[in-house]
């Protein structure tokens, strides 16, 4: 079973939602974990506007609780999926030489934008960005 983790800011928007998004599109074939690199919302729900953009999508973000990124968290993934570069540069910083192969983009090429302070139709889009992401990162052979 293929294991990754999804990591943004503060794990309140875009990571619960790729992970939500990646644990249904993936099934049995793989275990979703997100967190976020500051502890701001820690033990929080995600936020209300992406909450109802997951909604509009099938997806039910009400039982997520935000967590700040542990090493032990960056041991147990075989991915780590940054939301974005700042956050992945972030990662590069903190993770060490064992994990660092395990790093890239969660949309390869490009930012997932952060949507905060924005309003709901930019998390709409967010949310609809990350969901077609979700192809980038299943193994067709695995389903």
């Amino acid at each position: 079973m293929r294991k990754l983790l999804t990591v943004c800011l503060g794990n309140y928007c875009r990571s619960p939602f790729a992970r939500t998004a990646l644990t249904r599109r993936g099934g049995a074939a793989m275990t979703v974990r997100s967190a976020g690199l500051i502890g701001k919302w820690q033990d929080q729900p995600a936020n209300p506007s992406m909450i109802n953009a997951a909604r509009r999508l099938g997806l039910d973000l009400a039982p997520h609780r935000a967590q700040q990124i542990t090493l032990e968290m960056l041991d147990w993934a075989d991915d780590v999926l940054a939301m974005d570069a700042a956050v992945l540069d972030t990662l590069r910083a903190i993770c060490g030489e064992q994990n660092a192969h395990k790093l890239g983009l969660y949309l390869r090429d490009r930012d997932v934008p952060d949507p905060m302070g924005q309003g709901d139709d930019v998390f709409n889009e967010c949310a609809v960005l990350i969901e077609a992401g979700t192809a980038l990162h299943i193994d067709r052979r695995l389903l």
